[in-house]
C-alpha cells in the first residue's frame, strides 16, 4: 500500500524540477500580415498601418453615479472613434475605443498587436481589446491603398447542413 501512493505522488509531481529554478518558455517573435490577409473571425493579427481619417462615433459622459444603489468605481467618459486605416495591399475600419482615441491622428503610423475582426452589419472592423496594444510607431513610407476597402466588403452567415 505504501508503494502505491508513493507512486500517486511521485506522479503528480510529473518529474517537475523540484530544485526551484523553472525554465521559461522562450518568447515568440510577433508575425506582422498586410491588411488584404484579414479574414472575418480572425484574432491576434499584427499590423503597422497608416491612419487615413478619423471619425468621433460616440463620445458619452457616464450616468450619474449617486442614482444607482451600489457605489460605483469612477467612471470616465465613453469616447469611441471609426478610423480607416490601412497599408499598401488595402485599409479597414478600425473602432478605437476610450484611450486609444487619442492616439488616432491622420498620417499616423500605428503598430497592432493582437488585433481582432469584429464583424459590424455584415462588414468587418478591426478592433485592439485589453488583451491587445495600440503604438505610435515611426512614419511609414508607404501610400494607403484605399481602393481596396475590406469593410465595404459585406459578408453573409451561411449554416451548412451536413
Amino acid at each position: 500500500m505504501a508503494t502505491r501512493s508513493g507512486n500517486r505522488q511521485q506522479a503528480n509531481t510529473g518529474g517537475a524540477n523540484t530544485t526551484g529554478t523553472a525554465a521559461k518558455p522562450a518568447m515568440r517573435k510577433p508575425v506582422f500580415i498586410k491588411v488584404d490577409q484579414l479574414k472575418p473571425g480572425t484574432t491576434g493579427n499584427n499590423l503597422t498601418v497608416k491612419i487615413v481619417n478619423v471619425n468621433t462615433v460616440l463620445s458619452k459622459k457616464p450616468r450619474n453615479p449617486s442614482s444607482l444603489r451600489v457605489p460605483a468605481r469612477p467612471q470616465q467618459n465613453t469616447r469611441i472613434a471609426e478610423c480607416l486605416v490601412g497599408d499598401e495591399t488595402g485599409s479597414i475600419l478600425l473602432t478605437a475605443r476610450n484611450d486609444q482615441v487619442d492616439l488616432m491622428k491622420p498620417d499616423t503610423t500605428i503598430i497592432l498587436r493582437n488585433a481582432k475582426i469584429d464583424m459590424f452589419k455584415g462588414s468587418m472592423r478591426l478592433a485592439v481589446d485589453k488583451w491587445g496594444r495600440v503604438e505610435v510607431a515611426d512614419p511609414a513610407t508607404f501610400v494607403v491603398n484605399e481602393e481596396n476597402n475590406l469593410s465595404l466588403v459585406e459578408y453573409e452567415l451561411v449554416n451548412v447542413e451536413e
